[in-house]
């Protein structure tokens, strides 16, 4: 196994020491994430705008577009990280602009938190986004989020699937199975930023159970659907310094034999949420951006197929 990109590294060893998240209230938490925008890079400029519950799909969403005036190419539906508990719209916003850009419309969903909002309360706000997106704009529109929000981005292309399919599927370093539930929960159990005890504590927060366990369904864990083969072409991230590691290699390989197209991209120097790093780690924007070409490439495809 790599080590730690050095910058990265460093940011692990200032943090050592602190007060551990799930000592924290999740106002507390909040707070903590909020104070590490700064650790993103701005992002190119393009337009943006807000609309809240009388404008837009019922939570408030952001909707990114590239200056120039040409139509977007797609649209990609985008769910934050932050563990269902911490997170807002600026937590991705470095990302959506590079993603919009690129030629991608982005619609970035402000999402209920728990534990004010528990399951399936941000499950819902992202389906409702994904409904209204899928009615509003023309053109192939795709399903992502990191972490957390590649989960609630996985289980609404799941539920979606039957009725209104999404065209592509983007899911970094997503959760998608139960908390030590595969090896990687042993070997990166206290990884920075997270391990097993804070995905314990998010998931507490969220479903009201640190176990949540196989009843759940895929709802709450993607891995755990029996129907796989229903999603679209999907790309998922991994990283070698993450809990998560296994559950999302597992996922890709479980859609690759229900014979969906896939591609796993794998960072062996790089930790849970990178992107929330780039304006201090090289390899993570180097990471980002190929997260942007990925983007590019399934909104290209999915273009190709439409009628």
């Amino acid at each position: 196994m790599a080590d730690l990109e050095p910058a990265l590294a460093a940011l692990r060893d200032g943090a050592a020491g602190g007060t551990p998240m799930i000592e924290m209230s999740p106002a507390q938490a909040r707070e903590r994430v909020a104070a590490g925008h700064h650790l993103c890079a701005d992002g190119p400029a393009v337009d943006v705008r807000d609309l809240g519950p009388d404008e837009g799909p019922g939570p408030t969403v952001r909707v990114y577009l590239p200056v120039a005036p040409a139509t977007p190419v797609a649209t990609l539906v985008y769910a934050h990280g932050g563990g269902w508990v911490t997170g807002d719209l600026d937590y991705a916003d470095e990302l959506c602009r590079f993603v919009a850009d690129a030629g991608v419309r982005v619609v970035s969903v402000d999402y209920r938190l728990a534990p004010e909002h528990p399951y399936p309360a941000g499950l819902d706000d992202v389906a409702a986004a994904w409904a209204w997106a899928r009615q509003r704009y023309d053109g192939p529109v795709g399903l992502g989020g990191d972490s957390a929000g590649g989960n609630l981005a996985a289980a609404v292309a799941l539920r979606a699937a039957a009725d209104a399919p999404a065209d592509f599927l983007l899911l970094l370093y997503p959760v998608l199975a139960a908390p030590g539930s595969t090896p990687s929960y042993t070997t990166q159990g206290t990884a920075f930023p997270i391990g097993e005890a804070e995905m314990r504590w998010f998931l507490e927060h969220y479903s009201g159970s640190p176990e949540a366990g196989d009843a759940a369904g895929p709802d709450l864990f993607p891995l755990l659907s029996g129907d796989l083969g229903t999603l679209p072409p999907t790309h998922v991230v991994v990283v070698e310094h993450d809990p998560l590691h296994d559950e999302g290699v597992a996922f890709a390989a479980a859609l690759r034999e229900a014979g969906v197209p896939v591609t796993l991209e794998r960072h062996p120097d790089l930790c849970h949420g990178f992107l929330r790093f780039t304006a201090a780690s090289p390899r993570s924007r180097e990471a980002r951006d190929a997260v942007v070409d990925a983007v590019r490439r399934l909104a290209a495809s999915g273009a190709e197929v439409q009628p």
